[in-house]
């Protein structure tokens, strides 16, 4: 019942992260000739939301059982206690350096046989680090191609009232290579298409998403977005497994500065 639990929760965690994380796409920037000659850089910050369900077989235990989870954005939404989701972008020239850094922490309490209480809980923290280059295209399209790291930190903890606690870990770190293409559609609307694919057995076996999203221009500095993600992980290690998808809609506010 409690190994149950526990994969039940670590699920759901896992559900809340948005970039993601995985190497969220900073939405709107789009670079022009003159910012590629320019010396100084320049930043945008991106906080978003990502209204993701969960699809998967998770086994945070060596010597538990592996659960399949198939649950709504509404269905972990209800269990969220604290959240924090913020991705940005700097860029000098044709240099581009990529953040992501996204935590939340999910808990919920259930009874148990017995007329004994429990309280599950899930940490989830990642953050994600990429350096590369922007290639101009043109005056309405350019591409950025980028490298890094991806780190992940999951922490799940099952508490039985009167009776004691377990806890399960996992973290690791991917590498990544990512592309982003941007076009300008119109005077304020512009869009984005975003991949990458990592893992390839350092970390995970491997992990890889797509985004697609339309961006308003509001003003100089500041950016609205709404798009689409979907994003696949495959880790095995030790006795534990992570092996899920999360799709759904998004939400972003960029600031340029």
């Amino acid at each position: 019942m409690a190994e149950h639990a526990i994969s039940w929760r670590l699920a759901s965690g896992l559900a809340l992260a948005v970039v993601c994380g995985l190497a969220s796409p900073a939405w709107a920037q789009k670079p022009t000739q003159a910012d590629a000659q320019d010396n100084a850089w320049r930043l945008q910050l991106t906080p978003y939301v990502w209204m993701a369900g969960l699809n998967g077989d998770i086994k945070p235990l060596r010597s538990g059982p592996t659960g399949h989870v198939n649950r709504s954005f509404s269905d972990i939404l209800s269990e969220l206690d604290t959240a924090f989701f913020l991705t940005g972008t700097a860029r000098k020239g044709q240099a581009v350096l990529h953040g992501d850094i996204s935590h939340a922490l999910t808990s919920d309490r259930s009874d148990l046989p017995l007329g004994l209480r429990a309280k599950a809980s899930v940490k989830q923290t990642s953050a994600t680090l990429l350096a590369g280059y922007n290639w101009l295209e043109s005056g309405r399209s350019n591409l950025d191609t980028m490298a890094g790291l991806r780190i992940w930190d999951v922490k799940a903890k099952l508490a039985i009232d009167g009776v004691g606690d377990v806890q399960s870990s996992a973290s690791f770190i991917d590498p990544v290579l990512a592309g982003r293409w941007r076009s300008q559609l119109a005077s304020r609307w512009s869009s984005i298409v975003y991949a990458d694919i990592g893992g390839f057995g350092v970390g995970s076996r491997l992990t890889w998403q797509g985004m697609a999203a339309l961006n308003y221009q509001w003003s100089d500095g500041l950016f609205f977005s709404l798009g689409y993600r979907y994003l696949q992980v495959d880790y095995r290690r030790n006795g534990k497994r992570l092996d899920f998808n999360q799709s759904g809609p998004l939400l972003g506010a960029t600031f340029r500065f």
